[in-house]
């Protein structure tokens, strides 16, 4: 419940602070062009009884500020703009009450352009402003290829391609990799045709030739391929089975069920057939399934103990894995205000464009299933309070949204963009009934979207 909270928490936060400040960019510009915003409201509201249901902070400059209280979200409400929460008819209404040349829909088409631009380049800025900033305040931590004394474990599927365990990959076709970077060599193992390895510490080349499916390679248990990490438990979850048995911090596993082991990519290959077989079971775990034997070999101790318990219903041992990153050595690079900018800047540019790059996977049978909601992104936060992790997290975030909302999807703010480029070009007024069937249309594929995400939550959380 404390990791749920934890998590929680940092989302709303991180969504607060985003969702103002896209705000912001929308309020910002249409205040600078004389267009009057009626309303800035924090976080959803509702109606009830002909009163919008919201907690009010005051007015300021012709604008009521209010906080709603559904925790995500929010919005500017625009004079003589045609919105989810403004039909035709209300505007129309609008045009009695409001002076001319303080309506959305009176102003030079280059003022509305940057006024639903406003948002999107906000979120653009602060997320490179957050990175400049992680950067400035914690420095960048890189893995040196070359550090990995362990190498990659890899699964079946791998090896018939000709990857060997140990194996250190250290480049893709004409790339050279000098630091980890685990994002990037997912990317490029899906697309390259040839793998550089280090084997045994001479150069290899595993040719894939476009054989790796990224999404089955990341479904893939154990994965296709991962760090090699020896069996060295970092913690025990309180509760679980193995930590009742007398597993504790620091100790190295050396045996499952019969079978010596050294790393936990052999471990979960192990655990793997049992979660197969329970979920072929459709759940439904048969006790011997469960039945564990593990020997560890407990810190400072010079004999192994044998003990004897019962996975978890969903096949896990409870334990959490010692991050042999933190055995391997790391350049840190510090960065001043001179140099945070530019580095920042950069870091972002890279991030927003493999993100572009990862969307063509979402058009796929399995990418479908990927989608998430606010379930999905609160998960990506860290179990304990981490300010350099939300700082990361609310940048890649900020970058999403500003993405998202740039696609000409009806309703959002692309699809306004869209059409007002369209009046640029085609020197024509769309009437605002026009703009509100086109919203409608929008706002049931948005709520679709929403819809499959939620959904897709709520799978991945039962089962």
């Amino acid at each position: 419940m404390e990791t749920f909270l934890i998590k929680a928490l940092q989302l709303v936060l991180s969504i607060s602070l985003l969702v103002i400040l896209h705000e912001g960019g929308h309020f910002f510009f249409a205040k600078l062009f004389g267009i009057r915003v009626h309303r800035f409201c924090l976080f959803f509201d509702f109606w009830k009884g002909g009163k919008r249901l919201a907690l009010p902070l005051g007015t300021w400059g012709g604008t009521k500020f209010a906080i709603g209280w559904l925790p995500f979200g929010g919005y500017v409400e625009i004079a003589g703009m045609v919105d989810e929460s403004t039909d035709a008819d209300a505007v129309k209404r609008e045009e009695a009450e409001v002076p001319a040349n303080q309506l959305f829909k009176n102003k030079p088409a280059w003022q509305r352009l940057l006024v639903m631009v406003g948002g999107v380049l906000v979120n653009f800025l602060v997320a490179l402003f957050i990175y400049a900033m992680v950067l400035l305040a914690w420095g960048e931590q890189r893995t040196p290829v070359t550090a990995v004394q362990h190498g990659y474990s890899f699964n079946t599927v791998a090896k018939q391609m000709g990857f060997r365990d140990g194996d250190v990959i250290v480049g893709a076709d004409d790339k050279t990799y000098t630091y980890l970077d685990n994002a990037q060599l997912l990317r490029d193992l899906g697309s390259a045709k040839v793998i550089h390895v280090l084997r045994d510490g001479r150069p290899a080349a595993v040719n894939v030739d476009g054989r790796v499916d990224l999404l089955k390679m990341l479904k893939e248990q154990p994965p296709f391929v991962a760090l090699t990490l020896p069996s060295v438990v970092d913690s025990a979850m309180a509760g679980s089975p193995a930590a009742k048995a007398g597993v504790r911090a620091g100790d190295s596993i050396v045996a499952l069920n019969g079978k010596a082991v050294t790393t936990w990519n052999q471990i979960d290959e192990q655990l793997g057939v049992v979660q197969d077989r329970i979920t072929a079971a459709q759940g439904k775990a048969d006790p011997k399934w469960l039945a564990t034997t593990l020997v560890v070999k407990h810190r400072g101790a010079t004999t192994a103990d044998t003990l004897r318990f019962a996975l978890t219903p969903e096949g896990k041992l409870g334990l959490f894995k010692h991050n042999v990153l933190m055995d391997y050595r790391t350049d840190t690079v510090r960065y001043n205000l001179a140099t945070c900018f530019p580095a920042g800047a950069a870091h972002g540019w890279k991030v927003l464009s493999g993100y572009v790059s990862d969307l063509r996977y979402l058009f796929s049978a399995d990418g479908v299933k990927s989608v998430g909601s606010f379930g999905t992104i609160g998960s990506l936060f860290p179990a304990a309070w981490n300010w350099a992790a939300f700082w990361q997290l609310t940048a890649f975030i900020s970058l999403m949204l500003a993405f998202m909302n740039f696609l000409p999807i009806p309703m959002l703010d692309g699809g306004y963009i869209f059409i007002t480029l369209l009046e640029m070009i085609t020197r024509r007024r769309f009437s605002d009934k026009v703009i509100e069937r086109v919203n409608t249309i929008g706002f049931y594929f948005v709520l679709a979207l929403m819809a499959l995400g939620i959904f897709n939550d709520v799978v991945k959380f039962i089962f």
